[in-house]
């Protein structure tokens, strides 16, 4: 398992977290541990309700120690088999007293690809629209979101394997 952090420039991005990380599991495996909401719940740590679809707007409470009295909402955005899978959300949304649902959201992307030769598949996190977080939170929220995808890129792996 590789875990990366790409960046599109030298200099780093304040608006977008991006990580690489290569799968010994076939695309059909990794495909529906990231678009089924079960799978997805199960190694990202959050009881889903209900099922993905473009469009649905999906909530669940978070089941990560010190982070479980949260519920999370996601708008799911696209859902191409195999290949692309995208939903919206307000990005280290953990404060119960804010009311969040004012602020813009971050786009989440799942961009998958096999890796030549069929070695397994390319899994690629974008997570983007930081800079559009109110200034008060967005570095913080930046902050945790990398060190986050970073974390959940390896529960990923730990679960499709």
């Amino acid at each position: 398992m590789t875990v990366q952090t790409q960046k599109a420039q030298d200099r780093p991005s304040t608006d977008r977290i991006e990580k690489r990380i290569e799968l010994r599991a076939s695309r059909s495996r990794v495909w529906r541990a990231i678009a089924n909401a079960t799978e997805f719940g199960a190694w990202f740590g959050i009881k889903l309700e209900g099922a993905f679809a473009a469009g649905a707007t999906i909530r669940g409470r978070l089941t990560i120690p010190n982070y479980d009295h949260l519920t999370l909402e996601m708008q799911v955005e696209r859902i191409e088999p195999e290949g692309y899978f995208s939903y919206r959300w307000h990005p280290y949304a953990i404060d119960p007293k804010v009311d969040y649902s004012t602020e813009p959201t971050t786009l989440v992307e799942f961009h998958l690809e096999e890796i030549a030769g069929g070695e397994g598949t390319a899994v690629t996190i974008v997570e983007s629209g930081f800079d559009r977080i109110p200034l008060a939170r967005r570095a913080e929220a930046f902050r945790m979101n990398d060190a986050g995808w970073a974390g959940q890129a390896k529960k990923l792996a730990q679960y499709v394997a």
